[in-house]
């Protein structure tokens, strides 16, 4: 099984939005893209990303979050149709999370915006969640993929995430059921797992990623699948029994001249026995307007 993995979008659409709805945490946030990352995060990359993918000939692809910029209605029509035209696939060979920009308000949030918008994509397989989408299961050949959703309004300038008491649960209850525990885990989510320090996790990593450790600890093996730092990084959660590979992507749009941060995307590989295959990432050459292969560094 081949997997592709993207994140980290960030979509913007502005048109028609009234002043009124940038009065609040969105004023910071335009304010960045205004001045910084307008100038970084292109459409015309992660376009570009959606056509290599489709000429891959994936499996299945996991788009990690950060999808639009602003959580707008009109910036997730947008991802909607990059998902349903540039990507072209099946909504069962797609796997979708939220990421912090994608909760991005008190509102985004409680109205459940990203699930509603992208319901077809967050389908579980089993009845694994007793109070909303997440996490969600699809069982895909050798592969169980668990989707969490680590994203939650925060005031400005905090990122952090957290997975949550009830997702924590959920996720112990997944694990443990028979056609999971036989296949190979790859957990999807916004926010990575290592947190440089406590404050780091606070303000804009992972909350409870010790709770987290702990519910994957009886696993030896798996892959943890996640975005939000707009690099390729790859690192190690120890486990009771081996390791699971903790790996970051890119942003899909993002121009930079590191090739850590430089657009693109990962493709993993997964036996029929379970095994895992090979790591690789694709970097966008700007000025080619074509991919070339670069290795993810170890962090």
């Amino acid at each position: 099984m081949k997997i592709a993995h993207l994140s980290d979008l960030h979509l913007l659409d502005l048109k028609g939005a009234m002043p009124f709805r940038l009065m609040n945490k969105r004023m910071t946030g335009y304010l960045n893209l205004r001045f910084h990352r307008k100038s970084v995060h292109k459409p015309h990359a992660a376009r570009a990303v959606a056509e290599a993918i489709r000429a891959l000939g994936v499996d299945h692809v996991a788009i990690t979050g950060d999808v639009s910029n602003l959580a707008l209605e009109r910036e997730f029509a947008m991802v909607e149709r990059f998902v349903e035209q540039d990507l072209g696939l099946d909504p069962n060979r797609v796997s979708l999370v939220p990421g912090n920009h994608d909760t991005y308000t008190r509102g985004s949030h409680f109205s459940q915006r990203f699930i509603k918008t992208f319901a077809k994509y967050v389908q579980s397989d089993l009845p694994i969640s007793r109070d909303g989408a997440f996490p969600f299961v699809k069982l895909r050949g050798p592969a169980a993929i668990i989707g969490l959703s680590t994203a939650r309004p925060r005031p400005p300038f905090v990122s952090s995430g957290t997975v949550g008491r009830e997702q924590l649960a959920a996720l112990g209850r997944a694990l443990a059921h028979p056609e999971v525990a036989r296949r190979t885990v790859v957990v999807l989510q916004h926010h990575p797992w290592h947190n440089k320090s406590w404050l780091h996790g606070l303000i804009e990593g992972l909350v409870d990623a010790p709770a987290e450790a702990e519910a994957l600890r009886h696993l030896d093996r798996g892959l943890l699948l996640h975005g939000h730092q707009h690099r390729r990084i790859h690192r190690k959660i120890g486990t009771d029994h081996g390791h699971i590979d903790a790996v970051g992507a890119t942003s899909a749009s993002l121009l930079h001249t590191s090739d850590a941060r430089m657009a693109g995307f990962n493709v993993y590989e997964i036996g029929d026995d379970g095994a895992l295959g090979a790591f690789s990432s694709m970097r966008f050459d700007g000025e080619a307007r074509a991919f070339v292969e670069v290795p993810i560094p170890l962090g």
